[in-house]
């Protein structure tokens, strides 16, 4: 499989690539939520609930490894009904209020020059979307792009943990190919995570594009891993833009 020279459609992974999460804090997150509990006959705290929390996810980590995808709302039920905690706001609120309060939605967000290329892209009439591994659902992942990219034009947003499964499994990567309309050869997918996002781009036929931004101006490029099959390694968005300039 060589570099297409002009892609058709050109999807992204979320976390890492097109947008960034800093300073993640879940306990904070926490105590925002348990504002809207309204019962709480045992007493818990939101320090408890939270570790519970962590805890419980690193348990599952190894059906992740699996590529089998759990998602936060799964989480928040169990959680709530488990320790018999009511609250005033509908698990989809709690969800996003969570992960709103857990990352302010904010410019830093941002990867350096993503807006740029996605003007660029829609400009030259290359279509985009995105491919996303998350445990937050479909509905949250898009609402909070929607917000921190508001001019995307993301034609669709999948995220794992609508169907279950993922990356590299080939079947979401499959299904986007569906919704776009498109076969793998006139698509690139961009991803910062190697054996997910390259291999798995690969895997499906789709020509992958390896982000590695800079983090800090002494910032030394490790060598690219080395494998069967070509791939592009960038490490900021302009080159991209370089790239399908020619």
């Amino acid at each position: 499989m060589s570099q297409p020279k002009n892609p058709a459609m050109i999807l992204f992974d979320y976390g890492g690539t097109i947008l960034h999460e800093p300073d993640i804090d879940f306990l904070r997150s926490e105590q925002v939520i348990f504002r809207h509990v309204i019962s709480n006959p045992h007493h818990h705290t939101a320090e408890e609930l939270n570790d519970w929390e962590n805890k419980r996810f690193q348990s599952l980590q190894p059906v992740r490894d699996l590529d089998a995808e759990l998602t936060e709302m799964q989480l928040l039920r169990l959680k709530y009904e488990l320790f018999d905690i009511k609250l005033d706001i509908s698990y989809e609120e709690a969800e996003w209020l969570k992960w709103s309060e857990a990352c302010p939605l904010t410019e830093r967000c941002r990867s350096t020059h993503i807006e740029e290329l996605l003007r660029f892209l829609h400009e030259n009439g290359i279509r985009t979307g995105v491919i996303s591994n998350i445990g937050w659902s479909g509905a949250a992942l898009s609402r909070r792009i929607q917000i921190l990219l508001p001019d995307n034009h993301f034609e669709f947003i999948l995220a794992s943990s609508d169907y279950g499964i993922r990356k590299p499994d080939r079947m979401l990567f499959q299904v986007a190919l569906m919704k776009a309309g498109l076969e793998p050869g006139d698509v690139w997918y961009c991803g910062d995570t190697f054996d997910k996002d390259v291999v798995g781009a690969h895997a499906s036929g789709i020509f992958p594009v390896y982000y590695q931004p800079f983090h800090a101006a002494d910032d030394t490029p490790t060598a690219p891993p080395q494998t069967d099959f070509p791939y592009l390694t960038i490490r900021d968005w302009q080159e991209l833009i370089d790239q399908i300039r020619g």
